[in-house]
């Protein structure tokens, strides 16, 4: 009887010799399928459950309960998949408030002139530049200075203190010494003082004053997040302003902060901050 397709007593593998030769290695056994490249994860991403568990709400175990049950949403959606990722710049809220992985951070910038109080890249030079180095946590600016106004602005990425300078009925008071291309009227003062109605709008400040009975340097306190109330209000009255310096935001002051200059807030100014 013929050996053909035989070896050492046993069947050859199907296909014959070629296809055997495929099938195996010589002296190394079955050869090993090539692994497929494992896609690079995105190192901006990051867990779920990890995003609300860092964020302090509860334990990643929890968070998969909650994000089960419909609690979590990204980006105005609501999210219910294991695993899910987001990143950091996504909006992410927990039964409807909005939560943040990163530590809370409070720096207050006296700012000088020349910058644009923008988190936008095609400013030119920004307020961003000034604080780039105060926190790894993304900081915004509340409110506005003009690029050629200076003084105090508060950085923060803690949305429930943003929300109180914005809040339209309780506000922030912040304090501004103004110098204009004249003296201010005493009666225009007055109107200013006691209220005074722009294009239909009525606009009332806190509190209004002479500096030094230097009839053209004013001491205006105001609730608004910007400046251009003062620009309204001046404007109306047919005065120029030649320099608008913040000098205090509510109890937080420029004192120890030199030009150009940022400070981390205490634990006791954070403090109060948060329950003004």
């Amino acid at each position: 009887m013929s050996n053909s397709g035989q070896r050492n007593g046993k069947s050859a593998p199907k296909g014959g010799k070629r296809d055997y030769k495929k099938k195996f290695v010589k002296g190394n056994g079955l050869t090993k399928k090539k692994a497929t490249p494992k896609k690079a994860a995105d190192s901006n991403e990051i867990r779920l459950n990890k995003y609300i568990a860092n964020a302090g709400v509860c334990s990643r175990r929890d968070a998969d309960v909650h994000i089960a049950t419909g609690l979590v949403s990204v980006n105005g959606k609501v999210v219910t998949e294991m695993g899910y990722k987001v990143k950091l710049e996504d909006e992410v809220r927990y039964d409807g408030a909005r939560i943040n992985p990163e530590p809370k951070a409070y720096v207050l910038l006296n700012k000088p002139k020349g910058f644009a109080t923008t988190t936008s890249e095609q400013k030119g030079k920004t307020v961003m530049d000034l604080v780039a180095n105060a926190t790894s946590s993304r900081i915004k600016p509340i409110g506005r200075l003009g690029r050629n106004s200076t003084g105090l602005l508060l950085f923060t990425n803690d949305d429930k203190v943003v929300n109180r300078f914005t809040n339209s009925k309780k506000g922030v008071e912040r304090l501004f010494h103004l110098e204009l291309d004249k003296n201010l009227k005493l009666e225009d003062l007055k109107r200013i003082r006691e209220g005074i109605r722009i294009e239909g709008n009525m606009v009332n400040v806190e509190e209004i004053d002479y500096v030094d009975n230097k009839k053209n340097e004013i001491g205006i306190k105001i609730k608004n997040t910007g400046n251009t109330i003062l620009h309204t209000i001046f404007g109306y009255l047919k005065y120029e302003l030649v320099r608008i310096d913040c000098v205090a935001i509510a109890h937080l002051t420029k004192k120890d902060l030199p030009r150009g200059h940022w400070k981390h807030l205490t634990i006791q100014e954070m403090n109060t901050l948060k329950m003004m």
